[in-house]
């Protein structure tokens, strides 16, 4: 029986990734933050400190691996201008991660999955869309300390022959996601007015569990080891695109107005919102034909079976909440 580490593994990406491990027979050890009650997906628990702070001293002995999943990560942080973000997010993303790693050699796993961010890249693509060798030009801490995590790793890979592999994800959506999806949701299904019609550039996103499915190839295919990838579900979206679908599935009439984009970045630069401005109206599209090609990977859904289990799960949990006045 293959065992997994997975890190993370209480999160929006962990939680399913432990789940499907399980049903592909692993014994699955998750290593959280705190101490966590038995379930059907996670065999083991592992508690971990912030940063991963002594967890070499926490690792239980009889506690082995062959492959570490690592997807714990510091994504945001609270905004103090008198605490230099970048050293923040690297005790986490960096040093945290060069702790996990070492574990992973301790323990004897012969390939560490790392889950960086696109972001460790561009946070938009110039006009093509991105590959794995394109120059690294990350925009924001968070970005920067993925990529500084990326090179630390590599390094910790040469030194040690340990097999590592870097996957970039774009946006990842899906059933209990959060954040800004979760608000864009809010928005259609209450049928806000939504000032975005006009906006032409494509994103690339990726569904949490094709992107589950792209870790686990990553886990046992043979021509994984030592590799960058970039993934997402093969069919990028303009927000215009991506509304109109979700209204559909949430069964709402969609109320888009098509405001010029260089009003929107106007607007933005006079309500602070530039970086989310920016993130709605540039481009940012990956290649992924260096995973498909290596790999032979393909996204067991399509973006419209991807949109229509999270609109259903969204119906769901958020529905009765949100009926427009």
């Amino acid at each position: 029986m293959t065992r997994f580490v997975v890190t993370g593994a209480k999160g929006f990406i962990g939680q399913r990734l432990c789940r499907i491990l399980a049903l592909r027979s692993a014994f699955v050890i998750g290593v959280a933050r705190r101490r966590q009650t038995p379930c059907m997906s996670v065999h083991q628990w592992v508690n971990a400190c912030a940063d991963f702070v002594g967890i070499e001293h926490e690792w239980p002995r009889d506690v082995h691996g062959d492959c570490v999943i690592h997807l714990a990560a510091r994504v945001h942080m609270i905004q103090d201008k008198r605490i230099n973000s970048l050293d923040i997010y690297r005790k986490t993303n960096v040093e945290g991660t060069l702790r996990i790693a070492k574990i992973a050699r301790n323990i004897g796993a012969r390939r560490f999955i790392f889950v960086s961010s696109i972001k460790a890249i561009a946070d938009t693509d110039g006009g093509i869309p991105l590959k794995e060798t394109d120059p690294a030009l990350p925009r924001d801490p968070y970005g920067a300390s993925k990529l500084d995590a990326e090179y630390a790793l590599l390094q910790f890979g040469r030194d040690t022959g340990m097999e590592i592999v870097i996957v970039r994800p774009p946006l990842v959506y899906g059933p209990a996601v959060r954040a800004n999806f979760l608000k864009l949701m809010h928005a259609v299904a209450r049928g806000i007015p939504l000032p975005l019609g006009a906006i032409n550039a494509r994103r690339s996103m990726i569904f949490v569990d094709n992107l589950v499915d792209v870790l686990v190839c990553c886990a046992v295919h043979p021509l994984a080891a030592s590799q960058t990838f970039h993934v997402s579900d093969g069919h990028d979206l303009t927000i215009a695109e991506l509304i109109q679908i979700l209204s559909r599935q949430l069964n709402v009439s969609i109320r888009l107005i098509s405001v010029p984009v260089l009003l929107l970045r106007a607007a933005g630069q006079l309500t602070g919102c530039s970086a989310s401005i920016d993130r709605l109206v540039n481009s940012l599209q990956l290649d992924t034909s260096h995973l498909t090609s290596t790999l032979g990977w393909h996204a067991p859904y399509s973006i419209e079976e991807a949109l229509q289990k999270t609109a259903s799960w969204y119906y769901k949990t958020h529905r009765a909440q949100n009926k427009p006045c």
